[in-house]
């Protein structure tokens, strides 16, 4: 039997890849566009509602406060900032950073995650009141539930990075597209906010 001869010498390859030649990354990739066309399918449903009522929200509905959401908006803005910096550090594979910035980005976000909570409220009607109640809420509700993940993802790695002695070299791939599920988190949140909190005062 002639001996086994080694065809190639892959030891320079990278252990970690990001960006499209991760697969983690299209998986990343397909959960935005799954998620994004729900969300997608809420605002239609939504602006749908809204033809067959005269007035939007109906009669004796109050419009949503504004005072909250806006407060929440804007953190959901700032957030992207150690979102950011936990990608980039990722990228370089500087484990200290990316420690650094994963803990402020995820425990940072916890207070927006509370805010979600009264924001519902701020919508001043109950989800079961009538179908614009419904359409609010549940719209709202969807994109919290998405975020609640993604926020849970972030401590999670966290505190993994704090409490094992060294993470392996992969996981910062994933650090990295947790980043990106993040922006569309926020991205996503923009048009909504104007839409359910806003919106009612002109449409």
């Amino acid at each position: 039997m002639k001996p086994l001869r080694p065809a190639g010498n892959v030891a320079h390859l990278p252990t970690v890849t990001f960006g499209e030649r991760s697969l983690m990354w299209w998986a990343t990739v397909g959960f935005m566009v799954v998620e994004g066309w729900t969300l997608a399918l809420c605002v239609a449903a939504y602006l749908y509602l809204r033809q067959n009522f005269e007035t939007w929200p109906p009669l004796r509905t109050p419009y949503p406060s504004l005072l909250i959401p806006t407060i929440n908006l804007v953190l959901l803005l700032i957030s992207v900032w150690p979102a950011y910096m936990a990608q980039k550090a990722s990228k370089k594979l500087d484990e200290r950073r990316v420690r650094l910035w994963l803990t402020i980005s995820g425990f940072g976000s916890l207070p927006i995650l509370v805010l979600r909570w009264f924001e519902l409220w701020a919508l001043n009607v109950r989800w079961d009141t009538n179908a614009y109640g419904s359409a609010a809420w549940v719209t709202v509700g969807l994109h919290s539930s998405l975020m609640l993940l993604d926020i849970g993802d972030s401590v999670a790695f966290a505190l993994f990075y704090w409490f094992r002695e060294k993470m392996p070299v992969k996981a910062m791939s994933d650090v990295s597209d947790n980043s990106s599920y993040w922006y569309f988190m926020v991205a996503t949140w923009i048009p909504l906010y104007v839409l359910i909190y806003l919106g009612p005062r002109f449409l």
